[in-house]
């Protein structure tokens, strides 16, 4: 719907790809994946195994289930990514004791002191992206919220 100040597009407006959200989503989500590659090879780590120890990192013993709502990704995709970061050593899964249909992941040694080695990302980040923290966290809140809107449909 129109404001009374801004007409609505033309059709013919519609489908041009510079107005569409989705693209200007993706192609700022390959320009970041492009940004971090390097600084998470530095580390030996993928991006969805970061985001994975960001979360474990916040809070160390979360169930598969929980990481995997935390992280919006299914148990098929995540199971593979922690066995590979058991693996190299970083997280432990175990079997909860108080219910056997659990594993929780923990944080080994190795992969809590990971964390002092990717406190310099968030600046590399910011600096490459000529952001300041502000409009960092602006952005962060306006795509949370689409997120979170699109996925209550």
């Amino acid at each position: 719907m129109a404001s009374p100040s801004r007409p609505s597009p033309l059709p013919s407006e519609l489908l041009r790809l510079d107005h569409q959200v989705c693209f200007a989503l993706y192609s700022a989500s390959l320009a970041m994946t492009k940004l971090y590659k390097p600084l998470l090879d530095a580390l030996g780590l993928t991006y969805p195994q970061y985001v994975a120890l960001l979360a474990l990192w916040e809070r160390d013993g979360l169930t598969v289930s929980e990481l995997g709502e935390r992280l919006f990704l299914d148990s098929g995709t995540l199971t593979p990514l922690l066995k590979r970061l058991e693996a190299a050593g970083l997280v432990a899964r175990q079997r909860d004791p108080q219910d056997e249909r659990r594993v929780r992941i923990t944080l080994t040694p190795e992969g809590r002191a990971l964390r002092a080695r990717a406190e310099d990302i968030p600046c590399c980040v910011m600096q490459r992206s000529q952001c300041d923290i502000s409009e960092l966290q602006a952005l962060t809140r306006q795509l949370t919220t689409l997120r979170d809107r699109l996925a209550a449909r």
